[in-house]
């Protein structure tokens, strides 16, 4: 039977069920502890039913929750503005972060959680290392920096809206191809991480000068661009470096642990929490 992976980008998936059992208690100032405990039991459940049914849905040999770490990554360290104003994690999440991965446990689900790099990086050295021994990766994430990845052996799969983020996608969101994201994302900027891209260009202008030029290299060699372009984009040289460096996912961080240490040994229950 071939491999098949699935790394769950866990902050994603519960965070974005936490905002979902919290959004009825938004007209109050304040929790009360009741009410914060009862919204993290509920995110627990939904979260648990989630992960059910995503082992039901993928049929994964191999299963790992993916955590951030708890202290800033090294994006803050080279880019202070980084994910500048994201509403922090409210500390009773935080404080269940550790029963929810006892939780998973239970449904032999595994979490990894980082110790200086985001939780994006980790998946994505993990997916690049299994899809280079040609076996199959499937990303559980609606987090768009995961499309540069897309390949024969890397799926990225929106288990919100239930469909897989493939090409198609791609191409009629962002009018390039995956392997053009980055470049895409250097000159337009990447709202969502607060990188601001190259002031004057917007997606549209970006989209248009990749079609044209293939890449950021190929743009940067133009000789026919209007002159007013040519400078900004000599002006912006540095910035660009800096947030290609920013918006491109590691790949070869250590793991420490091997594929047969994720593998899940036998049928998940399925019965209700």
């Amino acid at each position: 039977m071939p491999a098949h992976i699935v790394l769950i980008d866990a902050m994603n998936l519960i965070r974005r069920i936490y905002a979902v059992q919290e959004r009825p208690f938004h007209y109050m100032d304040t929790l009360s502890e009741s009410t914060k405990q009862q919204i993290i039991h509920n995110t627990k459940i939904h979260t648990i039913q989630a992960v059910r049914k995503i082992l039901d849905s993928q049929q994964p040999t191999h299963i790992l929750a993916v955590f951030d770490s708890k202290q800033p990554c090294w994006r803050y360290q080279v880019y202070p503005d980084y994910k500048k104003g994201r509403k922090k994690m409210p500390e009773h999440l935080e404080q269940s972060l550790v029963s929810i991965q006892d939780a998973l446990l239970d449904l032999q689900v595994d979490s990894l959680v980082s110790d200086d790099d985001e939780a994006d990086d980790l998946i994505a050295t993990l997916a690049v290392k299994v899809a280079l021994r040609a076996q199959d990766v499937t990303i559980i994430s609606t987090d768009k920096g995961f499309l540069p990845l897309l390949c024969d052996h890397i799926r990225v799969f929106d288990y919100f809206n239930q469909r897989h983020l493939d090409e198609a996608y791609v191409r009629d969101k962002f009018q390039v191809k995956s392997t053009q994201l980055i470049d895409l994302w250097t000159l337009s900027g990447d709202s969502t991480n607060k990188i601001p891209g190259v002031p004057g260009i917007g997606q549209i202008t970006a989209s248009k000068l990749l079609q044209q030029y293939h890449s950021l290299k190929g743009v940067l060699n133009a000789s026919d661009l209007k002159n007013s372009l040519m400078k900004t984009l000599d002006e912006h040289k540095l910035q660009m470096q800096l947030y290609q460096e920013l918006l491109t996912l590691k790949k070869d961080i250590p793991l420490g642990f091997n594929l047969k240490d994720i593998r899940i040994p036998k049928p998940v229950s399925q019965q209700a929490v």
